[in-house]
């Protein structure tokens, strides 16, 4: 087997999703000489991932329209999370950005998580 080391090319990184996808299907145990090896390969598979494929954030507003169509919720079972019937037709419209304490009741309420929501008011910026 050769040395393990970071993954700085997409060539070596075919090779470890080679090399990974073997031990998906041949998973060794945990603690054994392979184990190890196989964990330390998908965490440099990750760190290379993260580096050269990131994944963005949601926008805020689709963020809450899926979790709205995930629950099976229409626009005024957000009134308690951010105000009244109006005001979430104009945050889902994106007429209106969310405030803190919107951001603060939709995630705390509805788990959609802070990062995602944060952002609006830089995306509103630049549109």
């Amino acid at each position: 087997m050769k040395e393990l080391k970071p993954i700085r090319s997409e060539a070596e990184y075919k090779a470890a999703l080679a090399e990974a996808s073997y031990f998906v299907d041949h998973e060794p145990p945990p603690n054994s000489k392979k184990g190890d090896r196989f964990e330390m390969l998908l965490l440099l598979i990750e760190a290379y991932e993260e580096k050269c494929y990131p994944i963005n954030l949601p926008d805020p507003i689709e963020a809450i329209k899926f979790r709205m169509e995930q629950a099976g919720l229409k626009p005024k079972d957000l009134q308690p999370m951010i105000g009244g019937l109006n005001r979430v037709y104009e945050i889902l419209n994106r007429k209106r950005p969310l405030t803190l304490k919107m951001i603060w009741n939709l995630h705390t309420m509805l788990g959609i998580p802070a990062e995602s929501l944060i952002q609006q008011a830089a995306q509103l910026e630049a549109a």
